[in-house]
């Protein structure tokens, strides 16, 4: 089946981020892919990268979400969209599933967040798996994936044939711009990436912002680490993949024995 991940830019508001997820939807749709992913809390947008961000209330997000699920219904394709959302304890920060006819299938909280995050989310408990056109999969959000592989670890044994990654590294101001994926001279993140899915046996697809300075690049990953597609450093789009649910046995996160290991 083929898979779609966006790198959008940084949204200017949340009408702008909803227009840019709709071209990259029906862009995604037209190459028929059967799901995509954006980056991490995309609606909004991710705290500090727009001069003067909008005020937001539960009402304001859910008519956001309301919207993207008829974009997804419109265009018969699932949708991963994270968004903050408010709950009873404070601000999570979440992967909203939606299925191709527009149904909320659930969501994804972000559980280990950055320490710089403390005073932004509140952390979530919860992990899920989802399924689409027969696709298991599970969620992992930025710095949990890239340093707490036990997230992915979970997914892996219960089922997933892939684990979505909506995250955000890099600035739109200063750095540099990567040339090579991979590259030793690169952050580590696209190393974490490899690593996710080759300890696992599974596929690991991460959608990134496109900034000017990207950190890593958006990519999708074979259950043998190889990189199947990435999005070109800074640059904004949609990669698409053909992936293989057959190839994703997790075969060495089975072999995992959580009884030697005492937390």
């Amino acid at each position: 089946m083929k898979i779609a991940i966006a790198t959008p830019p940084f949204p200017k508001s949340i009408n702008d981020g909803l227009q840019q997820a709709e071209k990259l939807i029906k862009d995604a749709a037209s190459q028929q892919a059967e799901v995509i992913c954006f980056p991490e809390s995309y609606i909004p947008a991710y705290p500090g990268m727009i001069a003067d961000p909008e005020p937001t209330s539960p009402a304001i997000l859910r008519s956001a979400l309301d919207k993207v699920c008829r974009m997804a219904a419109e265009n018969n394709i699932a949708v991963i969209m994270p968004m903050d959302w408010y709950s009873e304890d404070g601000l999570l920060n979440i992967a909203h599933v939606i299925s191709k006819t527009g149904n909320v299938l659930g969501y994804q909280t972000k559980n280990q967040l950055d320490p710089s995050e403390d005073a932004i989310w509140v952390p979530g408990t919860q992990r899920s798996i989802f399924e689409v056109n027969g696709l298991k999969f599970g969620i992992t959000i930025c710095h949990e994936g890239f340093r707490y592989p036990e997230s992915v670890r979970w997914a892996a044994r219960n089922g997933a044939h892939i684990v979505f990654h909506p995250h955000f590294s890099g600035s739109n101001t200063d750095g540099v711009l990567l040339t090579e994926w991979g590259s030793m001279a690169n952050p580590y993140y696209e190393k974490a990436m490899m690593m996710r899915a080759l300890e696992n046996t599974i596929y690991f697809a991460s959608s990134n912002y496109g900034s000017l300075y990207p950190e890593s690049a958006s990519s999708v990953i074979a259950p043998d680490g190889t990189c199947v597609v990435y999005q070109a450093y800074g640059t904004t789009g949609v990669i698409i993949a053909d992936i293989d649910p057959q190839k994703a046995t997790g075969y060495l996160a089975k072999r995992f024995k959580p009884q030697l290991y005492n937390y």
